[in-house]
């Protein structure tokens, strides 16, 4: 069984016992957290919503919050010495599924 969420603006494909980083929720590890936003589950026969499947939710755990690896911007414009360096580290929610509800 797996289930199609919509979080943060993207999208996850989740079945139970999945691991997944998700944006930041501001949620404090070990605390549960329903999606609700279930945009097709495929359990015996698939069920697609529009938008979302009526009834139906997703259950995870918080494992971590964090910050992702850094990724660099670099900026250059040959023949003028302009150049700029700049990164970024994403905040993250890691997420452990429990289970699906359909």
């Amino acid at each position: 069984m797996y289930a199609i969420i919509a979080t943060g603006g993207k999208q996850y494909k989740v079945s139970e016992g999945d691991i997944i980083k998700v944006e930041k929720l501001g949620v404090e590890a070990g605390q549960t957290i329903t999606f609700d936003q279930v945009l097709a589950v495929r359990g015996d026969e698939l069920a697609i919503g529009s938008p979302t499947v009526a009834n139906a939710t997703v259950t995870a755990s918080v494992i971590k919050e964090g910050r992702d690896r850094k990724v660099i911007v670099y900026k250059y414009k040959r023949k003028t010495g302009y150049h700029k360096k700049k990164g970024h580290r994403q905040h993250f929610t890691e997420v452990k599924i429990e289970k699906i509800n359909a």
